[in-house]
């Protein structure tokens, strides 16, 4: 009685497996954080890619950014950015595998900013009670 091992890498068990749309979401930040750098645009000079969200049939992703200008110059930056939008999306269309590129929609990363918010407030509790 002979027993084959299983195969590694045969779907159940082993590592954990990541939604296709998390994995390209992923792929897309990188992409997308290097063009930035290479358009040379100074509204978009001190802009971050926080995350990005990825619908699963991969039409559309949310570019969540934040910048050290606050929320005072998010219109500038979503107009920047939506002014280079066919060139970051040629540029996600040159360097993915995948039949179609998603549309990108550029947003300010609020979830960042109302932790930022909230870690000031803890900041100033804490010196009024030392005082």
């Amino acid at each position: 009685m002979s027993r084959k091992a299983p195969r590694r890498g045969s779907g159940r068990g082993g590592a954990q497996r990541y939604p296709r749309s998390v994995r390209v979401g992923q792929t897309l930040r990188e992409i997308i954080a290097d063009e930035l750098v290479r358009i040379g645009d100074e509204r978009l000079e001190f802009v971050t890619v926080t995350g990005i969200d990825v619908d699963d049939e991969l039409n559309r992703a949310h570019v969540y950014f934040d910048s050290l200008e606050g929320p005072d110059g998010d219109d500038a930056i979503i107009e920047a950015l939506d002014e280079h939008r066919v060139r970051l999306q040629s540029s996600i269309a040159r360097q993915i595998r995948a039949k179609k590129t998603p549309i990108l929609d550029f947003r300010a990363d609020d979830a960042l900013r109302a932790a930022e918010r909230i870690d000031e407030i803890l900041r100033d509790d804490r010196r009024r009670e030392a005082d």
